[in-house]
């Protein structure tokens, strides 16, 4: 845990609404807190650093900042107090698919009491399985001979006999049918399942910050007031109603909430806590259908990881409430302990209804939040670059702090849960470390330049704003997916930032609209608008990825698990959903390459075309962006283009296209866009469409778009004082579209 550290309990705010903090404190010093503008979240000294200026705004302190820990890893409660006591013997039924061997027990199910009574079943170190029941001498316990297999579905029974004064353990894998592994024993007393444990459990035992969660699915728990026989269990793994039913739950039902929901006839219903993963392929998946809602009981399972996080839950330590008339800016709660520091930032929006601008910057913040706490595999796998951005840390005396280092506090959509599953949940109700003033991503200045992204990248379009004397209002992707077209339509441009990759249907639609019905939309980043989100619909700042078929990717959703579990929507990218990047903003995602970037050289034809001639006013040179503070140059790391097949408009002018990307960079063309090693899609070759189009268009309503088809391309803003090329192309955008 961070000496000092804490999350907003949201990443926007309105004048005339409250925003709480949530602050926890290991030190023995005590916490102050004030509130900043962020001029400048680079911390490169060659840019002048951090800059930030205090703000007249009151800071309350809602409670004294104390030690907190993070209640990391998912799984489900039915809190029915007394639930096994209404058997004094009994059968329970599980499916189980374990992902991970640890060197520590993981529970499957639990349902003791304070003395011992009750019932509870584990997967050991030795992934063997092991039953406990209590009795009138104490807790006994059963193990099998076997190991349970990874990686494949176990049907398990424990069965409680109190008139034999006996019990049965058994696994049968489902690929292996004809094996049935069972071990049975004697009871050393009469059997005690008449307990008034609290709750009965699935995935851990533990009733706070669980320390033995399961790692795997589990599917179809059944719990019957009677021993049943071998062949009565099979017939209930086939989908018979079982006798003598106390609960059968279906974790195939209500799969966009957090509830469990018991089809027996006492509908003991229950919770899920932390949010696993939901519509994942179960037992009885076939594979002839792909979409939970067409064949849910192929569904009926769900996933638990370790280190599931879908909020920290620390207690509310400060509270800022924004008055009428605040500026509409990037902020940040900066606290202070002795000798640490920490902030927290979050970003200002006009009151609802209300413009104070021509000119809205839309922030990316379900893009921040899908990074959240990327750790990177250099981090991991390099201890070279590990010790390089410590050591550019420290002379930058930048934000000290590396996800890589604290992977507590839950991780992003970039890496993999501990059993090798890819994270498709994400929340930003937890510290962010990557989402801080002073936070860089790559070291090594001389190549990669300031090295930053997300948050911080987007800062040098800020400071940039502010120098050119564009007044501005910030809105972000939380508002626009609540409010649609009508926070846009009171602004006469839109612009993003650097990277807007992940966005909800709702949003698409309201930039679209508002681009055809009049706006300028002003696109400054590459490889955006190109993955499909979905959001917790009841909780606020939970957000899911499916890494479906196509797309550069992290990791790869499993055949069967492309649609939503929030939605039921199939996920993945914008473009296999009908609406690939270049429909809206001319340009699309098409090769990656390091974080290193180049130059654009100008078309002459764009310099005699009236329509886009004056976006080259005051630049007297070929070749534009040759320098900056990402990666030295304006376009670079992901570059998009022009492509009338996926609907880049038929007027599309190409002002500029970027060429002579460095070796250093192996660049690699986008999956969707290859057919084999030497073969494309478009029919060209790969030198051919690694290239960033800046672009511009016109629409049938008025509007009108400009693209730079890079992520680099706003750290080339700054260079030289802001008197540069790249900057006057900007400035005559914006001055022509805000009029």
């Amino acid at each position: 845990m961070l000496p000092l550290t804490g999350y907003a309990e949201r990443l926007s705010v309105r004048p005339g609404q409250t925003l709480r903090f949530h602050v926890a404190n290991a030190t023995p010093a005590t916490v102050s807190a004030q509130v900043v503008r962020v001029r400048s979240a680079d911390p490169n000294p060659a840019i002048g650093g951090v800059t930030t200026e205090p703000v007249a705004l009151a800071v309350q302190t809602l409670a004294q900042p104390a030690p907190q820990r993070v209640p990391i890893g998912s799984y489900g409660v039915i809190d029915t107090p007394g639930l096994l006591g209404l058997t004094s013997e009994g059968t329970v039924l599980i499916q189980i698919y374990p992902t991970l061997s640890l060197p520590r027990r993981q529970v499957v199910l639990s349902c003791l009491d304070d003395q011992g009574h009750g019932l509870e079943l584990e997967l050991t170190p030795s992934m063997t399985l092991l039953a406990r029941v209590g009795t009138r001498t104490g807790l006994v316990s059963i193990e099998t001979e076997h190991a349970v297999p990874l990686h494949t579905w176990s049907m398990v029974a424990v069965r409680v006999d109190a008139a034999a004064s006996s019990w049965t353990l058994s696994m049968r894998p489902m690929n292996d049918a004809a094996n049935m592994h069972s071990v049975s024993s004697r009871l050393p007393a009469q059997p005690i399942l008449l307990t008034q444990a609290r709750r009965l459990s699935f995935a851990s035992a533990s009733d706070t910050a669980p320390v033995d969660t399961f790692n795997g699915r589990l599917e179809r728990p059944v719990l019957v007031s009677r021993a049943l026989s071998d062949e009565a269990c099979a017939q209930v793994w086939l989908g018979a109603a079982p006798q003598d039913c106390v609960a059968q739950w279906d974790f195939a039902l209500e799969m966009h909430t957090q509830h469990i929901v018991d089809i027996g006839p006492q509908q003991h219903h229950g919770m899920l806590l932390n949010t696993p993963t939901r519509a994942v392929c179960g037992a009885l998946w076939t594979g002839q259908e792909h979409c939970f809602r067409h064949a849910p009981q192929q569904y009926g399972a769900i996933h638990f990881h370790d280190d599931d996080l879908d909020d920290c839950k620390w207690p509310a330590t400060h509270a800022i409430t924004i008055p009428d008339g605040f500026k509409s800016d990037a902020y940040a709660l900066v606290l202070k302990a002795g000798e640490f520091e920490e902030n927290i930032p979050f970003f200002v929006v006009p009151k609802k209804g209300t413009a104070h601008a021509k000119i809205a910057v839309l922030v990316s913040t379900y893009t921040y939040t899908v990074y959240g706490n990327h750790a990177r595999p250099e981090w991991m796998n390099d201890p070279a670059w590990r010790q390089a951005y410590i050591d550019q840390a420290k002379a930058w005396d930048a934000y000290p702090y590396n996800p890589g280092e604290h992977r507590d506090f839950g991780l992003s959509t970039y890496n993999y849960h501990t059993d090798g599953s890819g994270v498709a949940l994400v929340t930003w109700r937890r510290p962010m470390l990557n989402l801080r003033v002073g936070y860089f991503t790559y070291p090594y200045p001389e190549i990669r330049g300031s090295g930053l992204r997300h948050y911080p990248a987007d800062s040098h379009l800020l400071m940039w704003l502010a120098h050119k004397g564009h007044e501005v209002d910030l809105i972000t992707d939380d508002e626009l997916n609540q409010e649609g077209l009508a926070l846009l339509k009171p602004y006469r441009a839109v612009v993003t930032g650097s990277h807007p990759e992940y966005h909800t249907p709702r949003m698409l639609d309201a930039l679209q609209s508002y681009r055809d019905a009049g706006g300028r939309l002003v696109y400054l980043g590459g490889n955006g608008f190109y993955w499909k989100i979905a959001l917790d619909p009841s909780r606020e700042g939970i957000v899911e990825i499916r890494r479906g078929e196509g797309g550069i990717r992290a990791w790869a959703a499993e055949p069967g698990e492309y649609y939503n579990q929030f939605d039921g929507q199939y996920g993945g990218l914008w473009r296999r959903n009908a609406r690939p990047p270049q429909k809206l903003v001319g340009v699309g995602f098409t090769a990656q390459g390091n974080f290193v970037g180049s130059y654009y050289r100008v078309d002459p034809q764009a310099r005699a075309n009236p329509k886009v001639s004056w976006i080259l006013e005051g630049v007297n040179t070929d070749t534009v962006g040759g320098e900056g503070f990402s990666g030295h140059g304006a376009a670079g790391f992901e570059l998009d283009r022009v492509d009338k097949r996926l609907g880049s408009p038929d007027n599309a002018i190409v002002i500029a296209a970027s060429e002579n990307h460095p070796p250093e960079a192996p660049w690699t063309l986008v999956p969707e866009e290859q057919l084999t090693h030497i073969t494309t899609i478009p029919g060209r070759t790969h030198k051919e469409l690694i290239r960033a189009d800046m672009t511009w268009f016109d629409c049938p309503g008025g509007g009108e778009v400009f693209s730079v088809g890079s992520i680099t391309f706003c750290g080339s803003l700054p260079v030289n004082g802001f008197d540069n090329d790249i900057s006057r192309i900007l400035d005559n955008v914006l001055r022509r579209f805000e009029r």
